[in-house]
């Protein structure tokens, strides 16, 4: 059998007297050791009880709610959709009763969009700044919709700001040239010709197929005559 030496000796010593001063110091705190671990399981079960019994029931809802003002936001009825009717919630009402579910969330984005199309520019800046939802394409569509708005509102530096912000964002073959197209339209409106310019060529180069890609060279040659 191996020999101890002093080194393993003093290992074995050490052990045990973090062990001894581990136990002593659980016996010594036992009540706050129990407190907290009690505390952690009330906390998890509170979690899952109200995913479970009060989030989830309260998302079906308010999808059930939504259906009658997203039918309205199809037909292009925007105001029945943003205010609802005696027999059904609107978008408005919608956001802020289910604020805390996915689908509450999303109709920060239809009132958003509703807003804008009945100019009410303001209200929709508001709605798609409350909009928090996680889908790439529409978190894209609602910063450049923000534009749109900005842009009724001859914010123009600042609607440029949130096309580019749109076009870079999520880079795809659809709103990556829809935006490049309106922040080279709006760089134009305030004389940034070699900005503009840029934002065409970029789409003639990668985005050539695009419906902004196919009268691109007239774009182009109107910036560029302007340098």
């Amino acid at each position: 059998m191996a020999k101890q030496t002093p080194e393993n000796e003093e290992l074995i010593v050490d052990v045990q007297e973090v062990y001894s001063k581990t136990e002593t110091f659980i016996d010594d705190n036992k009540s706050i050791i129990t407190s907290v671990v009690g505390g952690l399981i009330v906390l998890i079960a509170g979690y899952f009880a109200y995913n479970s019994f009060y989030l989830a029931p309260l998302e079906d809802e308010a999808k059930d709610e939504m259906f009658m003002a997203e039918k309205y936001f199809r037909l292009d009825s925007f105001n029945l959709a943003i205010d609802g009717r005696a027999d059904f919630a609107g978008f408005i009402e919608i956001a802020d009763n289910y604020s805390s579910t996915k689908a509450g969330d999303l109709a920060n984005y239809y009132l958003g969009i509703s807003f804008l199309n009945v100019g009410q520019f303001e209200n929709a800046i508001d709605a798609l700044n409350n909009f928090n939802g996680d889908d790439a394409m529409l978190a894209t569509l609602a910063i450049g919709a923000k534009g749109d708005a900005l842009l009724e509102l001859e914010s123009t530096k600042k609607a440029i700001d949130q096309y580019t912000k749109a076009a870079n964002r999520n880079e795809n073959e659809f709103t990556t040239p829809l935006f490049l197209m309106k922040a080279a339209r709006a760089m134009e409106m305030v004389g940034d010709y070699e900005g503009a310019a840029e934002n065409y060529n970029r789409i003639k180069i990668e985005y050539r197929t695009s419906p902004e890609g196919s009268d691109i060279e007239k774009f182009i040659a109107r910036a560029e005559a302007k340098l």
